[in-house]
């Protein structure tokens, strides 16, 4: 299995994880979907986010795949009255990764990350590797780690 740049990030700052492969569903990159292909427990796997916030910053939030962001709750957890999603349309050309492929590693150029509190209730957590079909299963404080992640309840 080819390593993508988020593996070698884990790599070079020697943080244990494991790359797990799935089959994708063209008609369903839901976080829920990839949890049930997986068998993880849904609470485990975590979907990445791009949002911009009304003063026009770009973060990441990696929330559990069941749940909503709540973009005022990211919001004020940046400094900001609110965060919304980029449209679709902008998220390659601002991340570097396509949809259902979002990667809280490796962006073109590094943006804020917020982690969901429930991450805390996980001993390790799902995310994409930056592609569709590949994960990534971490420590969560192993990626706050790598990440500088804030860790902040962004999620209902």
């Amino acid at each position: 299995m080819n390593k993508t740049n988020a593996a070698r990030i884990l790599d070079r700052a020697s943080v244990d994880y494991e790359l797990r492969a799935y089959p994708i569903d063209r008609d369903d990159l839901s976080a829920r979907t990839v949890a049930e292909k997986l068998e993880l427990d849904p609470n485990s796997v975590f979907k990445t986010l791009v949002v911009r916030t009304n003063g026009n910053e770009i973060l990441l939030a990696c929330i559990p795949a069941i749940a909503q962001l709540d973009g005022k709750a990211l919001g004020a957890a940046a400094g900001a009255k609110r965060a919304d999603l980029v449209p679709l349309a902008e998220v390659q050309k601002l991340t570097g990764y396509v949809r259902g492929g979002v990667s809280p590693l490796g962006t073109k150029k590094p943006y804020r990350l917020f982690l969901d509190e429930a991450a805390r209730c996980q001993d390790r957590i799902s995310i994409s590797a930056g592609l569709r079909g590949l994960q990534i299963i971490i420590a969560p404080s192993d990626l706050t780690e790598v990440t500088q992640a804030h860790i902040a309840p962004i999620s209902r």
